[in-house]
């Protein structure tokens, strides 16, 4: 989840959750099971169990005998014996009394474990460690491309280097058996270490790599869930579920394993369900089953010529059946119908408090009644500013003479003299009476 060692080993030390201590019991490793067991004192004479249970890549834990009695707690690296040779590392995720609960669990004879822990990782078995680990991401994508050269029908998904980077172990997917000698063979050559391939089912498949589902949380494969049981689409039709694919199906291709999760309950609900209902004879007519809810042990019929749902009690429901069978009909379904309570939403106060105030969808349109500004920009306010100043009468200031030139004096416009403008309105007023005098005499 958060630290880096999670899926990968990267080391105990915390690189996402910044939790303080190890990161291997603060719930962030794959299939943890709480140590329950850690703080209790033990007897005196307690001779503590030597077998361990270590923790490799993915969700993939095994047991080992710790015969020299090595003080080992949960999260730290040791070198223990390979299952070919050679030795591997791993986090140890379980120490005492419920090792032998998990053994019993997977059952697992104390007898059937021989393999040994070596010792604590040194620092140059760390290291070699995190050289080999580096090599797997680019030692699957060679190995994808020599498949796809010799055309064989197989998805490697995954590669696990041991400790010692002597083996590497492929984990394929594929519909049927594949002939991969020819490619064992190109890939010892290119790696130079011990090839094993292992096919896994796409279940597995999804477990190793991980994700998250279509309900927000980390897959169950790759959490918690050990064993695969069988999922049929049953357990969708028990369930009232539609028959989609699409929401049927993980990430793994298959079927939910999370259908199984709540199937006993609907199949303990529908022992009281009478079976193999389709209609239901009346006086009215013929009623036909709609919906049933199988918690609320209510079923629903309607008439073909109505639109209304009638709902009735499962026992109802099985006496009309009897009464049928011996050939009577009841009058009308729609007197015998259940009152249901309407459903009222619940208020719902608010558990915070609004300290912002931006809440208001139109907090945006308050803006639009501010005044506008006065002046548009500088250089407006600048020349009105000007303009005031010139209107403003000097006081006690002499006016300064401006003398002309000649150039200027000739070439300058001559200003009109409001005296002759009004002499030349008069003379114009006084030939236009004149000029009417003479068209009525003219007339006449």
């Amino acid at each position: 989840m958060g630290c880096g060692s999670c899926s990968t080993g990267g080391g105990c030390a915390p690189a996402g959750c910044k939790s303080n201590g190890s990161c291997m019991t603060g719930g962030c490793q794959k299939m943890e099971v709480h140590d329950w067991l850690g703080n209790l004192d033990m007897p005196s004479n307690y001779v503590p169990f030597n077998v361990i249970e270590v923790k490799f890549k993915g969700s993939r834990k095994e047991f080992f005998v710790n015969h020299d009695n090595i003080y080992l707690e949960i999260g730290e690296l040791v070198a223990v014996e390979g299952s070919t040779g050679g030795y591997d590392i791993g986090h140890v995720s379980l120490t005492g009394e419920l090792v032998r609960v998990q053994m019993k669990r997977r059952k697992t004879h104390i007898d059937q474990v021989t393999r040994k822990v070596y010792r604590k990782a040194s620092e140059a078995d760390v290291e070699k460690w995190k050289q080999a680990k580096a090599l797997e991401w680019e030692t699957m994508h060679k190995a994808r491309t020599l498949a796809l050269d010799l055309k064989l029908s197989m998805k490697i998904s995954d590669v696990d280097y041991q400790g010692d980077k002597t083996k590497a172990t492929f984990f394929y997917t594929a519909e049927g058996r594949v002939d991969f000698r020819e490619l064992i063979k190109k890939m010892a050559e290119s790696f130079r270490v011990r090839i094993e391939m292992r096919q896994i089912g796409m279940r597995q498949e999804a477990g190793r790599l991980g994700g998250i589902g279509s309900c927000g949380r980390e897959l169950c494969c790759s959490t918690w869930l050990t064993n695969f049981k069988t999922v049929s689409t049953a357990a969708a039709r028990y369930q009232n579920l539609s028959l989609n694919t699409l929401k049927l199906a993980g990430q793994c291709g298959k079927l939910k394993c999370c259908l199984n999760y709540e199937l006993d309950t609907y199949l303990d609900a529908l022992k009281e369900i009478p079976d193999r209902i389709d209609n239901l004879q009346t006086e009215v007519g013929v009623a036909r089953l709609q919906k049933t809810d199988i918690f609320k042990k209510i079923m629903w019929f309607s008439y073909p010529s109505m639109e209304d749902w009638i709902p009735l009690k499962v026992d109802r429901v099985k006496e009309i059946m009897a009464m049928n069978k011996l050939g009577k009909k009841p009058l009308n379904l729609k007197e015998e119908a259940v009152q249901l309570k309407a459903t009222v939403p619940a208020e719902r106060s608010n558990d915070y408090e609004n300290v912002v105030g931006q809440d208001s969808l139109t907090r945006l349109d308050e803006k639009k009644n501010k005044k506008k500004p006065q002046h548009k920009n500088k250089n407006q306010q600048k020349w009105k500013d000007d303009k005031n100043k010139v209107k403003q009468p000097v006081a006690n200031v002499s006016p300064i003479p401006v003398v002309k030139t000649d150039a200027a004096a000739t070439n300058a416009p001559s200003k009109p003299n409001p005296k002759n403008k009004n002499r030349n309105n008069r003379n114009r007023n006084a030939k236009n009476r004149s000029n009417e005098q003479k068209s009525s005499s003219d007339q006449k």
